[in-house]
């Protein structure tokens, strides 16, 4: 299959162009613009033998090249891992707050297919686009040994809000699927992109927009920005760590080190190394999720999060990672009800060890 035809068929959910023009309206006529990247690992630039060969500083330097007139200013937000509820939580203080012009969004491979993150996603979205200013376009990744990923719900939030879509599964995976590129010229791990699969992706979302370009003198009506289709918790997704709140500590400590940059991810917490050592929040909520340190380097702590005292459901939390790719900043939910109300979580250290090789590091707690 030929580049060309693959990134025809990319183009999943063509959406309304109009943002997208403006912007390249205002790049074209010299003002300053800020480009952005919102996601997982790929965006963040996994496999790539250096940050400038990820798919997203390929983007960015397409909007350079073709308007060398303009300034502009990158933003990757990528942090591998993580799925659209971390990235509700964070969408304002890692994108949003930079005021950005135009935002590639990427939580397809590591979002489930449910109806739980498809309404994730939809916050992610909603903060997003709804400032009637930004220019958004989504990127479906996949795996390439199977094409999974969830774009099925994910696509009809991105149609209802008519956002355009670029998808790795109708061109990319095609490529390899028809036998173009054998799987791991692109993957190494059937994932991550290496340089060859990072400059491909970036072929494909370039050439929607230099499409868009060529169309820009047909003006588009933007359509009216509309209520939600799901029931949209996530849109102010709230993040709790030792800067805004205050719980009720037994053993567990606060890490007050200074965050640095945006992977430095351990940092304003709270940590906790003996059994019994427990941390009690209370919230106003209809949904709770633990993001802790699950670590490579072990033994750690195990703990377990109870909510209001609900002990026949407990959920485990446990600090050491059977992976070998490095550690991991997990998330798990553990109460998902239908109404907002009154909650308090609980978590108590249930297994330590005589020599820990580090702490139980509790990061945040994320709520609706």
């Amino acid at each position: 299959m030929k580049k060309e035809i693959a990134a025809e068929a990319a183009l999943v959910v063509h959406g309304n162009w109009s943002r997208i023009k403006k912007l390249m309206q205002r790049a074209a006529a010299g003002e300053e613009i800020h480009i952005g990247f919102l996601g997982g690992s790929i965006t963040q630039g996994s496999l790539a033998t250096a940050p400038e060969n990820c798919y997203a500083a390929l983007v960015y330097r397409w909007w350079e090249e073709t308007f060398p007139q303009s300034h502009f200013s990158y933003i990757n937000a990528g942090i591998g891992g993580t799925t659209s509820l971390f990235g509700a939580a964070r969408t304002w203080r890692d994108m949003m707050c930079y005021q950005p012009d135009f935002v590639v969004v990427d939580f397809t491979v590591n979002d489930e297919a449910t109806p739980f993150f498809q309404e994730t996603f939809e916050g992610v979205l909603r903060q997003l686009y709804g400032n009637g200013k930004t220019a958004v376009m989504v990127l479906n990744n996949a795996f390439y040994d199977d094409g999974r990923n969830a774009q099925e719900l994910h696509n009809e939030v991105t149609a209802y809000y008519q956002i355009p879509t670029v998808s790795v599964r109708e061109s990319l995976y095609a490529m390899v699927k028809d036998g173009t590129f054998p799987a791991n010229e692109v993957s190494p791990d059937l994932l991550h992109p290496n340089d060859k699969g990072h400059a491909l992706l970036a072929y494909m979302i370039n050439y929607q927009l230099n499409k868009i370009y060529e169309d820009i003198d047909n003006v588009e009506e933007e359509p009216e920005y509309p209520q939600a289709l799901t029931q949209n918790r996530f849109e102010h997704a709230r993040r709790y760590q030792i800067t805004n709140s205050g719980p009720d500590l037994h053993g567990f400590l606060t890490d007050p080190r200074e965050k640095t940059t945006l992977l430095d991810l351990y940092k304003n917490g709270w940590t906790a190394v003996h059994a019994g050592d427990s941390f009690t929040l209370d919230l106003e909520c209809s949904c709770i999720a633990v993001q802790y340190l699950r670590s490579v380097r072990k033994p750690r702590p195990v703990a377990e999060a109870v909510v209001d005292g609900d002990v026949a459901h407990a959920v485990l939390l446990d600090g050491n990672f059977d992976e070998d790719w490095g550690d991991c900043l997990a998330l798990t939910e553990v109460m998902n009800q239908k109404q907002r109300g009154r909650h308090q979580l609980t978590i108590t250290i249930k297994e330590a060890h005589a020599e820990e090789a580090g702490p139980f590091y509790l990061v945040s707690v994320i709520t609706d």
